[in-house]
């Protein structure tokens, strides 16, 4: 009587299901385990080393790669 066999925890299951619904429990579960994701990046994010500032010539090709870009959304734009 002190434990739950298999059958309480899916009748437990189905009462939750049949409150919730699948797609809400869907969205819980995707964002509980982006929360997760999102701590475990923060916590390496917090012990790694800094990185070194880019070179020069890295800045000058990134400035040049800025004047070619287009912009997708303007074209669809009206």
């Amino acid at each position: 009587m002190g434990s739950f066999s298999i059958w309480h925890w899916l009748i437990v299951l189905l009462i939750v299901v049949m409150i919730f619904g699948t797609k809400k429990l869907k969205n819980i579960g995707q964002d509980l385990g982006g929360a997760v994701k999102g701590f475990k990046e923060g916590m390496k994010d917090g012990t790694a080393p800094e990185e070194k500032p880019a070179a020069p010539s890295q800045v000058a090709n990134t400035a040049a790669a800025e004047k070619n870009t287009i912009d997708v959304e303007a074209r669809h734009k009206s």
